[in-house]
C-alpha cells in the first residue's frame, strides 16, 4: 500500500510510528516498485534505475517504462560490483550514438549527491587534474578540490607533476558548498593507515624479533627504520660488528632490510633495531684465531693520544700503546708513526676474550737496541756520542740507535757552569765515559769529566803534574832567593 493513499489523521499517525524507526532502504522495500512508470531525472540530470543485467564491460539499467540505459563496469566500486534488480541513483550523460541508449555515470551521481551530505572527515576519491602555486587541483566527478602541498605525504615533496593524472584518497577536511569546491588532504589517510600499522605492529613486537624493514631516513648517528608501519632506531654502533663512520657506508634511503629487535621502550614510543646480530659474532672465534706472539696484518681505524686502533678483521680491534710504536723514537702522537687507514704489521702482545681486548706492538716487529748494551758500553768507558737535546738538569747523548743517555749538570764540567749550554750545544759531538746503566729502567748515566769516580787521574792530569812538580824542583836549586819572597 501507499501511506499517501490515505487521509486518515489517525490512522497517518499510527503509520508514522510505526515507520519511525526504519531505515531509507527498508522503507523503499516497503513502498515497492517505485519504477513503474517512467522516471524523470532531477535538476541536476540525476536519475534512478534498476540494474538489469551485466554484458561484458557494459552494465544495463532499466529506467523505468520502457526506457534503458547503460555505464561501464569500472564505474562500480571494485568490492561492491554490480547486482541485477539493485537500485541505484546515476548521472545521465548523453545518449550513445552507436547504441542509441542514455549513457549514465554511478561515480559523477555519487559526487553531485556526497556534496549535500558531504561532511568534514569523510573519505572520497579524485583525480589531479592539475598543479599549482599552493598544491594539487583534483575532481571527484564535477566536484572541484584542492589539496595544500603539505597534504599530500608525509615527507616533503620537491616534484609534484607525477601525481597529474593519479587518483588519490582523500579525507575532507572542508566544504564550501555554494561553490562545490572542497579541501582535501591525502597526508590524513596516510597517518591513519601508519597509526593502525602501528598500533597493530605495536601489539605484535617482541625483543628478539627479526623483521623486515625499510630505511626511511639517515642521520649521523644511525637510521630510522619502518618495520611495518613503526619505525625504529637502527644505531649506527648496532649496524656492522666492525668500525663504521657513518651509516650511510653501509645502508641507503629506501633500502630493504632485515633487523632484530633489540630494546621496546613503551614509555617512550622507542624501539631500538639491530643488524648485526643476525651475523656471528667475531669476537667468539677470537681466542682461537689470534695468540699472543703471534705476528698479523691490519688497518688502522682510529688514533688517540694513547694509542692507534688496529682493525684486524671486521669486528675484531687491537689498540698499539704509544709506548709500543718505537723503540728508538720518543713518541708524542700517534701521528708521529701511523696514519688512519694506514695497513700495518704488527705483533700480539695479548689476547682478552672476555674484554674484547687485543694489545699490539710495532716496535716488536724489530729487535730492542738495548739488548746487550752493557755489553758494547762497558762503566768507565769513554765512547762518542752526539748531543741530542739539552735540559736544564743536563744533556741528553745519542750513543747508538735508540741507545741514548743522560750527562747531568754536575758531570759536564770539573768547572762551575750556570747552564748546560755554556758546555755544549744540540748536535755537537761529544766525549763521554760511561758511569752507570740500568736496564730495568733503560737509563745510562754519562760523564763529561775527565777524572774517574775511583780518584784515579787521567794520562793529561798526570802530565800536569809531573810538569809542577818539576818547577818546584828547579826553585830549590837557585843560589838567591826571588824577589819579593816567591820562592
Amino acid at each position: 500500500m501507499n501511506p499517501s493513499d490515505y487521509q486518515d489523521d489517525e490512522l497517518k499517525r499510527e503509520l508514522d510510528d510505526q515507520l519511525a524507526d526504519l531505515t531509507a532502504e527498508e522503507l523503499e522495500a516497503l513502498v515497492g516498485d517505485p519504477l513503474e512508470s517512467s522516471t524523470e531525472p532531477d535538476e541536476r540530470g540525476r536519475v534512478r534505475g534498476r540494474i538489469l543485467q551485466v554484458r561484458g564491460t557494459d552494465v544495463f539499467v532499466d529506467l523505468g517504462g520502457k526506457s534503458e540505459a547503460f555505464l561501464a563496469i569500472d564505474e562500480f566500486p571494485e568490492n561492491e560490483p554490480p547486482q541485477p534488480g539493485q537500485v541505484m541513483s546515476f548521472m545521465m550523460q548523453g545518449l550513445d550514438r552507436e547504441s542509441g541508449l542514455m549513457r549514465l555515470s554511478l561515480r559523477e551521481a555519487r559526487s553531485d549527491a556526497n556534496l549535500k551530505s558531504l561532511q568534514v572527515g569523510d573519505v572520497i576519491e579524485a583525480r589531479v587534474t592539475g598543479v599549482n602555486i599552493g598544491g594539487l587541483e583534483l575532481t571527484a566527478g564535477k566536484l572541484r578540490a584542492f589539496m595544500p602541498k603539505s597534504q599530500v605525504e608525509m615527507e616533503r615533496i620537491e616534484d609534484f607533476a607525477p601525481y597529474v593524472g593519479r587518483k588519490l584518497e582523500c579525507e575532507v577536511t572542508e566544504v564550501d558548498r555554494r561553490g562545490k569546491r572542497v579541501v582535501v588532504s591525502h597526508r590524513r589517510i596516510l597517518e591513519k593507515r601508519r597509526d593502525e600499522a602501528r598500533a597493530e605492529a605495536k601489539a605484535t613486537l617482541e625483543v628478539g624479533q627479526r623483521r623486515a624493514g625499510t630505511v626511511r631516513r639517515l642521520t649521523d648517528f644511525g637510521a630510522f627504520v619502518d618495520i611495518g608501519g613503526i619505525d625504529g632506531l637502527l644505531h649506527v654502533s648496532d649496524m656492522s660488528w666492525g668500525r663504521v663512520a657513518h651509516p650511510k657506508d653501509v645502508v641507503k634511503e629506501g633500502q630493504q632490510l632485515q633487523v632484530e629487535i633489540l630494546k621496546i621502550d613503551h614509555d617512550r614510543g622507542r624501539i631500538s633495531l639491530g643488524m648485526k646480530q643476525l651475523e656471528a659474532d667475531p669476537w667468539d672465534l677470537a681466542g682461537a684465531n689470534y695468540r699472543a706472539g703471534q705476528t698479523v696484518d691490519g688497518k688502522v681505524t682510529k688514533l688517540m693520544d694513547f694509542g692507534a686502533f688496529v682493525e684486524l678483521e671486521p669486528g675484531i680491534e687491537g689498540l698499539i700503546p704509544i709506548s709500543e710504536m718505537s723503540w728508538t723514537h720518543r713518541i708524542r702522537h700517534p701521528r708521529d708513526v701511523v696514519n688512519e687507514g694506514a695497513s700495518v704489521r704488527v705483533a700480539i702482545l695479548s689476547v682478552d676474550t672476555d674484554k674484547r681486548k687485543i694489545g699490539l706492538s710495532l716496535k716488536a716487529m724489530s729487535s730492542d737496541p738495548w739488548e746487550g748494551v752493557d755489553v758494547r758500553f762497558p762503566v768507565d768507558q769513554f765512547v762518542e756520542g752526539k748531543v741530542t737535546r739539552i735540559a736544564d738538569f743536563g744533556a741528553f747523548v745519542e750513543l747508538g740507535e735508540g741507545i741514548e743517555g743522560l750527562v747531568h749538570v754536575s758531570e759536564l764540567s770539573d768547572k762551575r757552569i750556570r747552564t748546560p749550554r755554556d758546555v755544549v750545544q744540540e748536535g755537537q759531538d761529544v766525549r763521554v765515559r760511561v758511569k752507570q746503566i740500568d736496564l730495568g729502567q733503560r737509563r745510562i748515566s754519562l760523564s763529561m769529566k775527565e777524572k774517574t769516580d775511583s780518584g784515579e787521574a787521567s794520562a793529561e792530569e798526570i802530565a800536569n803534574v809531573e810538569a809542577l812538580l818539576a818547577s818546584r824542583e828547579k826553585t830549590r836549586k837557585r843560589k838567591r832567593p826571588l824577589r819579593g819572597g816567591l820562592e
